[in-house]
This record gives C-alpha cells, sequence and structure tokens, in this order.
C-alpha cells in the first residue's frame, strides 16, 4: 500500500464519518440544509475512496478497516464516547481483517 493510497483511504473515512455526523446533526436538529450538506459529503467520500485503482472487493475490505478505526477514534476523541473494551477487541478483529485482505495472497 502506498502513502497516496492510504492516505485517500483516510481522507475518505474522515469524510464519510463527518457526513455521518452531518447528517446525525440535521435528522437531530430538524435541519435539511445539514442534512442536505452532510449528503454532499458523503457522496464526495464515494468518489475519494473509488479513485484507488484496486480491485472493488480489495478496496472496500481494506476501506472498512480503516473506517472503523477513523469511527471509533472519532467517536471516542471528537465526541468523548465512552468506547468499551468490546469495541476495542472488534476494532482488532476488523483491523486483523483488512490486513489479511490486503496481504493475502492475490487471486
Amino acid at each position: 500500500m502506498t502513502l497516496l493510497v492510504l492516505a485517500s483511504l483516510l481522507l475518505a473515512a474522515v469524510l464519510e464519518v463527518g457526513g455521518d455526523a452531518i447528517v446525525r446533526r440535521g435528522l437531530v436538529g430538524g435541519s435539511f440544509g445539514l442534512i442536505a450538506g452532510g449528503m454532499l459529503v458523503l457522496g464526495l467520500y464515494g468518489v475519494i475512496v473509488n479513485t484507488v485503482k484496486w480491485d472493488f472487493s480489495k478496496l472496500l475490505g481494506v476501506y472498512v478497516a480503516v473506517f472503523a478505526v477513523v469511527s471509533v477514534a472519532a467517536g471516542r476523541y471528537v465526541f468523548g464516547d465512552t468506547i468499551p473494551w468490546t469495541t476495542w477487541l472488534g476494532l482488532a478483529l476488523i483491523v486483523a481483517g483488512g490486513a489479511v485482505i490486503q496481504f493475502g495472497a492475490a487471486s
């Protein structure tokens, strides 16, 4: 995995988490503008993640691991969530799965 690919996956994950947070804020506050803005950010995530020229299954399999890390980190450090040990364990399993997909034998 090149640094550019990792940066693309991280940017996509930040956009997806951010877009989800914006939509959530719009739903809670009843703001159609926030919901629409969140939808635009989520659309941009889809464009960024698909700039990586990998097979779709490998791309999304590895991306899920990156997204999971960014999601838990955002929950903990941006939203102040208390993360239970079971979530950390699940995150470790997801990251391990992403590593298997990334570094496993090519078909």
